[in-house]
């Protein structure tokens, strides 16, 4: 049995006024007091009156104000302040200043050696870096946070324990794969069913926390939450139950559970799931992108790729594929959502997301099922009307992201799970032997370096500024030109 190892709850004016939780008057902050009156199909009932054209314009100023300020918060989430691998918003050309090479002893200001294990990918924010770690047997699970400047260790906190987890059963994944979500005097770690909490990042004690979602991993834990205006959506695909919930963050209370509707085919003669339904377990996390005047939550599972309303959690539409065990962010660009289906017969589909209900037959744009050149864990990057892929065996490949034509296909050597990132013109994918490779974005193949570190990834790069916070399996680093 679970149990939290402490549970507090603090009241959000509180934290607001004595411990450094400040919002401040962004985006956010102005959309939740316009949804607060509630929306009509997603358009906010405060612009309901607007005309078409004007309202549009509204939603633009909104959106330069978003890319303004995700460009000051560091590294909030999975896969960066946009969700898709982008340090800048796309079609930013303003140089980052990133080092694209680096050895033990170039490059390197500091190194930190993490006492356990975890597989989250870091987050950044006002000289914090976050992420967490649990026991090999996942009876004890902590956030540690490290000074983005040092590398100090400034807090290790164990947040929940467990009697008796379930076994792993693979060799692959860990108890501490989701990675957390930051946001200013706000962290929020996720360890799947074994429990969610907010902590306090001036002092790196739980706000609140939950350990009563149920779910059936299997094989672990991975899907990482996000934050969606006053939400924390969670994912939650597993052997037995399949479900997006999202709570309040600022009191952890949920808001809404929306169950999967996929039409499994995986019963055996038995009338049972096969394998006890390990084809029903999925890892993706979920990506918010914005379609006409309303935003929809792109979420892929086993077997399916879903849309829901981010604020009520209603299904928008669906799209059953083949494979199983979606790993794999979905990505957007050019109008189009990219999904990869995972494990078995996966296939990679291009989604125009202005339907409803099931748009399999009329609006999936292209798909490709060459499983040489799909990912089973790393997530594709779109850049420029191009689509990167990077295989689990390291085959790199472009599509052209509007038909899938394949425009050239490059091997880095390796294996991979984690999901590359892109600043100045360069891309960086990272294997789980140590090496990254830095590409140049085109048409071209063009390896601009390779660097070596002594240990592999599992988790992704972040970023803090123009230096590159990398976590290897046993130690976190900061490179800086």
């Amino acid at each position: 049995m679970c149990t939290e190892l402490k549970k507090r709850q603090t009241n959000h004016t509180e934290h607001a006024s004595g411990k450094g939780f400040t919002m401040g008057i962004d985006r956010r902050t102005f959309l939740r007091t316009i949804m607060a009156a509630g929306t009509v199909s997603g358009v906010p009932v405060a612009f309901a009156h607007l005309a078409p054209d004007v309202r549009s314009s509204v939603w633009t100023a909104l959106d330069q104000v978003a890319f303004a300020a995700a460009q000051q918060t560091g590294w909030p989430e999975f896969r960066g302040p946009f969700g898709d691998g982008h340090v800048r918003p796309q079609g930013d050309t303003q140089p980052v200043g990133l080092p694209v090479s680096w050895s033990e002893t170039e490059n390197v200001k500091w190194k930190t050696a993490l006492p356990l294990k975890g597989w989250s990918t870091p987050v950044v924010l006002d000289g914090q870096v976050w992420m967490t770690m649990a026991t090999d047997e996942g009876t004890e699970f902590f956030a540690v946070c490290l000074d983005a400047k040092t590398g100090e260790i400034r807090f290790n906190e164990k947040v929940f324990t467990c009697d008796k987890p379930e076994p792993l059963g693979n060799g692959v994944n860990g108890y501490a794969s989701p990675s957390p979500v930051i946001e200013a005097g706000r962290v929020y770690v996720h360890f799947g069913v074994y429990g969610t909490a907010c902590l306090d990042t001036t002092t790196g004690k739980p706000i609140w926390s939950r350990n009563d979602l149920p779910c059936r991993h299997y094989r672990g834990p991975g899907s990482s939450p996000i934050i969606f205006e006053n939400l924390l959506v969670l994912t939650f695909d597993g052997v037995d139950q399949q479900y997006l919930t999202a709570l309040d963050k600022t009191t952890g209370e949920t808001r809404w559970r929306t169950d999967r509707t996929t039409k499994w085919n995986d019963l055996d003669e038995t009338g049972k799931p096969k394998r006890e339904g390990d084809y029903r377990k999925a890892f993706s996390t979920p990506l918010a992108i914005k379609v006409g005047l309303s935003y929809q939550l792109v979420s892929a599972g086993s077997s399916s790729a879903f849309a829901y309303e981010p604020l009520t959690g209603k299904e928008i539409w669906n799209v059953p594929t083949t494979g199983y065990t979606s790993a794999s962010r979905p990505v957007y660009g050019d109008g189009l959502v990219f999904v990869v289906s995972g494990r078995g017969e996966s296939e990679l589909l291009a989604i125009r997301p202005d339907g409803h209900g099931d748009i399999s037959e009329t609006h999936v744009a292209w798909k490709t099922a060459e499983s040489a050149i799909l990912p089973q864990e790393p997530s594709p990057i779109f850049i420029d009307g191009l689509l990167y892929l990077i295989s689990n065996s390291g085959m790199i490949t472009c599509l052209e992201a509007a038909t899938g034509a394949k425009v050239w296909e490059q091997k880095a050597g390796g294996n991979y799970v984690t999901s590359p990132i892109f600043a100045d013109g360069h891309i960086y994918f990272s294997s789980t032997q140590g090496k990254t490779t830095v590409l140049k974005a085109g048409k071209t193949p063009e390896i601009v370096a390779t660097n070596e570190l002594e240990d592999g990834f599992m988790a992704s790069p972040a970023v803090d500024g123009n230096a590159l916070i990398l976590r290897t399996k046993t130690h976190v680093y900061r490179i800086e030109g």
